[in-house]
């Protein structure tokens, strides 16, 4: 069998792959049915939903199609860097707060665009941290703090 459609392939590979995971962390916990929904009933149902996703990208990639070159080239720079910056909010979210490690998650997975300016990097990370405040703070109410929290320095 030749793989005509690489990039499809990939994607659909990689789908499939964050979907089983999702889907075998999700039971461990409580599943419940679909009247009583428990915690693990979301990520299994949308872990399920990119697997399939994920395995109709494998066969469109398998199928056969008009050659257009070969094996994409994975530029890994970009990658490691968006990565990195989401990781980077992760560990930075509590000592931070929700403000600053927003802005720094923006600022910094945008440095992996070639096309990269500093002023529509701020002006992007001022909207999303704008709309991250008021669906995560105001609307949903998360207990997230917004501003630095210095009581992580104290014994």
């Amino acid at each position: 069998m030749r793989i005509t459609r690489p990039k499809d392939l990939l994607t659909g590979a990689l789908f499939v792959a964050f979907g089983l995971g999702a889907m075998a962390l999700s039971l461990g916990v409580h599943l419940g049915t679909a009247a009583r929904m428990g915690p693990g009933y979301f990520p299994f149902a949308l872990g399920s939903l990119l697997s399939l996703l994920g395995g109709v990208l494998v066969v469109r990639g398998l199928r056969p199609a008009p050659a257009r070159g070969g094996w994409p080239a994975v530029n890994a720079k970009p990658l490691l860097i968006v990565l990195s910056s989401v990781l980077l909010f992760s560990q930075l979210l509590i000592p931070l707060g929700l403000l600053l490690s927003t802005a720094l998650l923006v600022v910094v997975s945008s440095l992996a665009s070639q096309e990269f300016r500093w002023r529509e990097t701020l002006i992007n990370a001022a909207a999303l941290v704008a709309v991250v405040v008021a669906v995560f703070v105001y609307c949903l109410e998360f207990p997230i703090p917004l501003g630095p929290s210095f009581r992580l320095l104290s014994p």
